[in-house]
């Protein structure tokens, strides 16, 4: 048989965590049409790829370039796929780009995007899939639905006992949604102001993604001194609705937090001997990366964005006064918070906010709120949190995967002094690889890629993706394992990953000996 495209003397990993083997690979299309010995076939391209890797194009759960705008304006998502991504999925954390109530409601990325310079023609989920799929998308990429982008635009921000007919309104949407492609449903319940008034709405959603067989993903309501009331919270939910659970980017904040983190473990595995389906992800740095905003009380976060700089602008109020006592009261190591950018008042990003207080001479507490203040609630942060040792204990469960939580960036993008972004969005794949199976040899290289590939497209239910094997999609990568290497950091995070020869994309090649080809191989995708 001719093929277009023979990949030869690789070491190739099917994806299902079996033991890698010497194999060839035949494409025809955009599909695998052989594994094995193609030694006397021949194509239209060889690719000799002797002492490399191969592996399945891998999955990344938890993305944000739909909320930050750079699916649209960053379209190459240069930065993703040089680290050997594949295919995307958005609508994460709670907020989607569908479907909205209303075509103006998309309140919900106000902290990362000016919305008064996006063009949004769509409003169902329908409609917003159709409008991707005219664009040339350069990797694969599904969504979620946002729980609390159908909350408030069905329900509002103010927190009431929703009635039947608003929550029968939200049952119709996510439902509609999930038969027109949506991949299941994603919450921040810290965003949403929660409380036992919502019990009975959350549930009965809950239930619509259990009868649909797709999975409820989400952003803990608290990672930090209550992380565990805030997983059994959720458990409990999903007892109630037998709905599937997935913690996006698990992992404790603090000194406080980190003393929980195996009991945390001990939860997971009681509820998965009880029935529960549930899976995490992760990713492998000991900072978050997140927006200023969220460190906010879920109060005031519940609001629209300009209730709350009014509030932030009146500094004789009650309610701004007790925000700096919510604050002093966090007891925040300020010296580990770093503005990674901040729009309007660039001299500030690269500083710490305990450097800006001893600047200013001002507060720590008035510092956040002045910032907020100043960029329109558009402030990101690094927030050196987390214990690598976590991460490391993360990894070995069988139930987690890796995920970047990052955004997709182009070389063209950088901005200097201006934007931070967090490694994450660069390295986070070949980060995992190079500390968790070649250097700290926690995972063997066949477990790690697992966590890549076939088992976040069996969490998914992802058709034909996240395994080498005849008939599935031709997404490949193909890396040195002794060069992988991730050269992004906090300080300079627009480098970009090394090692990672080449990436094809539904059988195109779009990245050839470490340089981007100009090809849009991507294809939108739909829950099958």
């Amino acid at each position: 048989m001719s093929y277009d495209i023979i990949i030869k003397n690789g070491t190739v990993f099917d994806g299902a965590g079996n033991i890698p083997k010497k194999e060839d690979i035949g494409i025809k299309d955009d599909e695998i049409k052989k594994v094995g010995n193609l030694q006397n076939d021949n194509a239209d391209t060889v690719i000799d790829v002797s002492g490399h890797y191969v592996s399945p194009g891998f999955i990344d759960m938890t993305t944000h370039s739909d909320t930050h705008w750079t699916i649209f304006t960053q379209p190459s998502q240069e930065s993703f796929i040089r680290q050997g991504i594949t295919t995307i999925l958005g609508g994460n954390c709670g907020v989607s780009l569908a479907p909205l109530v209303k075509s103006g409601n998309i309140e919900g990325i106000e902290q990362w995007v000016d919305t008064s310079k996006t063009n949004i023609n769509w409003q169902t989920m329908e409609e917003f899939l159709s409008e991707l799929e005219k664009r040339s998308l350069p990797l694969n990429f599904g969504t979620f639905v946002g729980f609390n982008t159908i909350h408030w635009g069905v329900i509002g921000r103010e927190s009431v006992i929703p009635t039947n007919d608003q929550i029968n309104q939200l049952k119709f949407l996510l439902n509609d949604s999930i038969k027109n492609g949506a991949f299941g449903l994603t919450t921040s319940f810290g965003a949403l102001n929660r409380s036992s008034s919502m019990d009975k709405e959350i549930i009965e959603i809950f239930k619509i993604a259990a009868d649909n067989g797709v999975i409820t993903k989400h952003h803990l309501e608290d990672e930090g001194k209550n992380i565990l009331p805030s997983l059994s919270q959720l458990l409990n939910f999903a007892r109630e609705s037998g709905a599937k659970i997935h913690l996006s980017h698990l992992k404790a904040l603090g000194k406080t937090g980190w003393s929980y983190f195996r009991s945390l473990f001990a939860m997971i595995e009681n509820a998965k001997n009880e029935g529960v389906e549930i899976t995490c992800d992760f990713f492998p740095y000991t900072s978050t990366g997140s927006n200023l905003y969220m460190l906010l009380p879920s109060w005031i976060k519940n609001r629209k964005p300009n209730q709350i700089l009014e509030i932030l602008r009146s500094p004789e109020s009650k309610e701004r006064k007790g925000l700096l006592d919510y604050f002093k009261e966090l007891t925040l190591h300020y010296d580990r918070i770093t503005i990674a950018s901040a729009f309007q008042s660039w001299e500030h990003v690269g500083k710490t906010i305990e450097e800006l207080s001893n600047i200013s001479g001002l507060p720590p507490e008035e510092i956040v709120l002045n910032l907020l203040s100043a960029n329109n609630l558009r402030v990101s942060i690094f927030n050196e949190v987390i214990l690598e040792k976590n991460i490391d204990l993360l990894a070995e469960k069988d139930y987690s995967i890796v995920a970047s939580d990052g955004v997709g960036y182009e070389m063209g993008s950088k901005v200097l002094g201006i934007d931070l972004p967090h490694p994450r969005s660069f390295g986070t794949f070949p980060r995992a690889l190079r500390t968790l199976a070649r250097e700290k040899k926690i995972l063997t290289w066949e477990k790690a890629i697992y966590k890549m590939t076939g088992l976040p497209a069996k969490i998914l239910n992802l058709e034909k993706r996240g395994k080498i094997e005849k008939n599935n999609y031709a997404d490949i990568v193909i890396f040195d394992p002794k060069e992988l290497m991730d050269l992004s950091n906090y300080e300079n995070p627009f480098n970009f990953s090394e090692g990672i020869k080449y990436v094809l994309i539904n059988g195109k090649v779009v990245l050839k000996d470490e340089k981007i080809l100009k090809k849009s191989a991507g294809k939108l995708l739909r829950k099958e």
